[in-house]
């Protein structure tokens, strides 16, 4: 039984209950469900990963790193980034390494973003943007992307920008709709913020993860866009480790400043060994040049396991997942969908309307092919016994 509490409290996030991800893993326990919803990966890392970082604990690598990271680890993202996208950052004022890509969205947000200003995403989006926006004080606005295709329409964005604007968030490789922006997108978005003091919040998580030869066009690899953007990373998404909870930001200097105000009081430094791990690792460039093909293996053995389902598979650009259609043979809410499809067939995916504020129903469903072989067939085999 639960300890009662005779305080009163006024939440600041009073809509914010148990949300469909619960409800999904909770079902999905229940019915032992083949797992394609998380977006996780269900293999294990690179062994010489593993031994890296517990070499750096063995060696006594098991207190306080710097505040903003360790200088090996933030010089050697810097060199990654000046020769992927030609972007020179400085390890010291312009690099920090935080506790997950999640937490340096916060900070971003945080650190830039005040009471009575407006923020700009789009959706689908990752859930957590318009929250941490709301506690801020600030509002959050959501452009729906276009569908089938998911892209942004630059119109309605130009609309959409008022005084108020303080920060556009961008997520590309994109979850969870799998697309990608282009050199072009990235030249109107350097158009409607010309002259401006809006800021680019840019969550690129699975910036190494594009497929069909695609080339990221993140921030970093456009100037005008890289002097107002806060460019947000992961090496959990990057190397298979989820669950070790380190990523990183870039920014000029005076971003930066603002975003570190907030880090060094909300966890001061990320893990230590974890660091010297991932410095090392990186000194391989083909440990994370290689993710491409590697997915990209998985998402065309998905593709091929589900040839025969009633499921109308739209094209994955990047990221780990895939969006399915299904509105050609039912009208049920993709909520219902998803939970028949744990009840009845015994997989998990996730409804695509819980990825909107206003829970706009598309009637699609995403998978996530971040898995094991063993488990792509299992799930796809659940879901072509779905009856049209």
């Amino acid at each position: 039984m639960p300890l009662s509490s005779s305080v009163h409290t006024q939440s600041k996030l009073p809509d914010v209950g148990t949300t469909i991800f619960s409800v999904i893993g909770q079902l999905s326990a229940q019915h032992n469900a083949i797992n394609l919803s998380q977006g996780a990966p269900n293999f294990p890392c690179d062994p010489a990963l593993v031994e890296a970082v517990s070499r750096a604990m063995r060696e006594g690598h098991n207190q306080y790193a710097p505040m903003t990271g360790l200088p090996a680890l933030k010089e050697a993202l810097a060199q990654k980034v000046n020769v992927l996208y030609g972007r020179k950052y400085d390890p010291a004022s312009e690099v920090l390494i935080t506790g997950s890509a999640s937490q340096g969205l916060y900070m971003a947000i945080s650190g830039l973003v005040h009471p009575g200003d407006e923020v700009i995403f789009f959706e689908p989006a990752f859930d957590s943007y318009a929250p941490v926006v709301r506690l801020q004080g600030a509002t959050p606005i959501g452009l729906k992307l276009q569908v089938p295709d998911f892209a942004i329409d630059w119109d309605e964005l130009r609309a959409a920008i008022t005084p108020r604007t303080r920060m556009i968030i961008i997520n590309t490789p994109h979850n969870p709709s799998a697309q990608v922006l282009s050199p072009e997108d990235l030249n109107q978005l350097a158009a409607l913020t010309r002259n401006t003091d809006i800021i680019v919040l840019s969550d690129e998580v699975y910036e190494h993860i594009l497929y069909d030869g695609r080339a990221h066009c993140g921030m970093a690899t456009h100037a005008e866009l890289a002097q107002r953007s806060v460019i947000v990373s992961s090496f959990g998404k990057t190397f298979h480790v989820t669950g070790w909870r380190v990523g990183y930001c870039l920014a000029p200097a005076a971003l930066m400043e603002e975003v570190v105000k907030i880090h060094q009081f909300m966890m001061f430094s990320a893990d230590t060994p974890m660091q010297v791990g991932f410095a090392h690792y990186l000194q391989n460039a083909q440990n994370y040049l290689s993710l491409s093909a590697f997915y990209q293996q998985k998402r065309d053995r998905l593709l091929a396991l589900m040839q025969d389902s009633p499921f109308r598979l739209l094209p994955s650009a990047g990221s780990f997942f895939m969006l399915a259609s299904y509105g050609h043979f039912s009208d049920e809410a993709d909520s219902e969908m998803v939970k028949r499809l744990i009840t009845d067939y015994g997989v998990a995916t996730i409804p695509l309307s819980a990825f909107y504020m206003d829970g706009t129903d598309n009637k699609l469903i995403r998978l996530s092919f971040a898995k094991d072989d063993a488990t792509l067939q299992a799930g796809a085999r659940a879901l072509c016994q779905v009856k049209s």
